[in-house]
């Protein structure tokens, strides 16, 4: 009996032993990251809230496009979040990152909260649009610490880590809606005190397991795989819920059920966690494949397709020059450097990639910030405008996953380059746009799922662009600076353009309501966004022109690896 008692109090100990250890590896890093991701992007339901929003401050459609702007311009400009994780304060302290996001969470969106429930005088415009910027900041700091963290400990499969990151990023609405109709359905207002209380305590329990971790690990495509594979379920049973919700009446009951099946799903990865960590214990620490990880590591190398050996003290030519053949090498060299903010925006890929993702993510924006009025201008119930969010953020994740996947498998597989996806989803995206204007039965459906897969698409895409043509080691702060482009394109689109023609077409109604009815409401904003994603299009072909050459290397270098692995 006691012998028997002594075998489960031993193996208990190693079962706790097991678990602690693999607490401190990247996959625990990993898992913490996304449960973060899955709770922090409550810019992506400003379409749930929005009504409360306009309502109870008694805005117009351009002024609400306002407030929306400077959520745009707080989810977006992350440069703050890139320059703290790049200084000496925070290297290899990602919690000082994370609990500076914790922090403006909180304040802005229960500030918010107060103003919209009347505890606090109703504030000027330009303070609930402080609010807001705060709020919405708080995202850049809690991605730039996940993805950057993501990055380093995942440097050959940056694509499916980025992908994994964004995509959780991107379910993230999806699932805070699902929360909101299991606790406080019927209640905007409540909702919006959730997104402080929520991702505030998350973030401050889960940031000391965000580390980066230089030990490589066996299998970790399997793994990373594995990742994938949740989130493809999680993403997969959301949207049969969310369809299912909105086809039948589901009761509180329902409702709890189907919560804590999510939740269930999203606990899985600790399963895998434990088994990397099991199967990473048995690689000694000097082996061969740690040896060339490591090498594939070097600071000097750290972008993909730059493995080569090369004297620092070359004339290098910059990347822009239009250099013949003959120099070809060093531009490599140039691209796959570690460039800082300034040597980077001294370059044209930098712009070229900005005004893309202007074009892209700004008409996105714009998109997802009206859905819920173009709903109601088209007569969708408030139902069927929630449902329209919930899916968005599928569609979000469908294309952050899935770029990020696909376009790895075709860089390995296909040397096909990057940007080329940038210019194959903005093309796309102005087909979905166009769908939108038609006004026709189910076009707002339809369209928003080409325009959401784009969108996300790009969001994955252009970090991992970021990464492999200015390096690692201000990838942060890079990454983050060209996302401005983002709330600059979205500001131009939906507040000078949306918003303009919104307020022109519509009318005071009896009921108080700045309102607009039927398609010609937004029917010109969409075919002037259709033009730009398509003009979007274009600029990135002509980063995929320059870049070709310097992505061809990207493939030899990874098949010379491939090789010696």
């Amino acid at each position: 009996m006691g012998g028997k008692g002594g075998r489960e109090t031993s193996a208990m100990r190693i079962a706790s032993s097991v678990a602690a250890a693999a607490g401190r590896s990247k996959w625990a890093a990993m898992a913490a990251s996304t449960w973060i991701q899955c709770a922090v992007g409550g810019s992506y339901c400003f379409g749930v809230y929005s009504p409360v929003l306009k309502s109870s401050q008694r805005y117009d459609q351009s002024t609400l496009d306002s407030v929306a702007f400077f959520k745009d311009i707080g989810a977006n400009i992350g440069v703050l979040s890139g320059l703290l994780i790049s200084s000496p304060a925070a290297r290899g302290r990602t919690w000082v990152v994370h609990l500076a996001g914790a922090v403006q969470c909180f304040a802005g969106y229960l500030l918010m909260w107060l103003s919209v429930t009347g505890q606090v005088p109703r504030p000027p415009v330009a303070l609930m649009c402080l609010y807001m910027l705060m709020a919405a900041h708080s995202q850049t700091f809690f991605n730039t610490a996940n993805v950057v963290t993501a990055v380093e400990n995942f440097p050959d499969s940056r694509g499916t880590a980025i992908g994994i990151m964004k995509g959780f990023l991107g379910l993230s609405g999806a699932i805070l809606i699902q929360i909101y109709r299991t606790t406080v359905s019927g209640n905007p207002s409540y909702f919006i005190l959730m997104l402080a209380i929520l991702p505030t305590l998350l973030t401050i329990l889960l940031m000391p397991f965000v580390k980066v971790h230089s030990r490589p690990g066996a299998s970790e495509k399997k793994f990373l795989d594995a990742f994938s594979l949740i989130a493809l379920i999680v993403a997969g049973y959301l949207m049969l819920a969310i369809i299912g919700e909105s086809i039948w009446r589901i009761g509180s009951v329902g409702h709890t059920l189907i919560f804590v099946s999510l939740m269930v799903m999203l606990l899985s990865p600790v399963g895998v966690v434990i088994k990397a960590h099991m199967i990473e214990a048995k690689i000694p620490e000097g082996s061969s494949s740690h040896e060339k990880t490591r090498l594939m590591d070097d600071g000097n190398l750290e972008a993909e397709g730059t493995y080569m050996k090369h004297d620092s003290n070359l004339n290098r030519v910059p990347c822009d020059t239009g250099a013949e053949q003959s120099t070809h090498d060093l531009i490599i060299l140039q691209r796959g450097d570690n460039f800082n903010l300034t040597q980077a925006m001294s370059t044209l890929d930098f712009w070229l990639l900005s005004l893309a993702m202007a074009c892209g993510m700004g008409s996105g924006l714009a998109t997802v910030n009206n859905i819920s009025q173009i709903g109601s201008s088209l007569r969708y119930t408030t139902s069927e405008t929630s449902t329209l969010v919930s899916l968005w953020s599928i569609w979000n994740f469908l294309g952050r996953f899935g770029s990020g996947y696909i376009s790895d498998y075709f860089l390995r597989r296909k040397g096909w380059p990057r940007p080329m996806f940038i210019a194959l989803t903005l093309a796309a995206m102005s087909i979905g746009h166009a769908v939108i204007s038609s006004g026709l039965p189910g076009s707002l459906y339809m369209g928003s799922v080409l325009v959401g897969i784009c969108y996300g698409s790009q969001w994955a895409l252009m970090p991992s662009i970021t990464s492999e043509l200015f390096g690692l080691q201000h990838f942060g702060t890079i990454f983050n600076t060209i996302a401005i482009a983002s709330p600059v394109g979205s500001y131009i689109l939906s507040v000078r353009v949306v918003g303009y023609i919104y307020d022109m077409e519509s009318s005071w109604s009896s009921s108080g309501v700045h309102e607009c009815l039927g398609q010609h409401c937004f029917v010109l904003s969409f075919m002037i966004m259709a033009l730009v994603s398509l003009f979007g299009a274009i600029v990135a072909a002509a980063l995929f022109y320059r870049t070709r050459r310097f992505y061809e290397q990207v493939i030899y270098a990874k098949l010379q690896t491939s090789l010696l692995e």
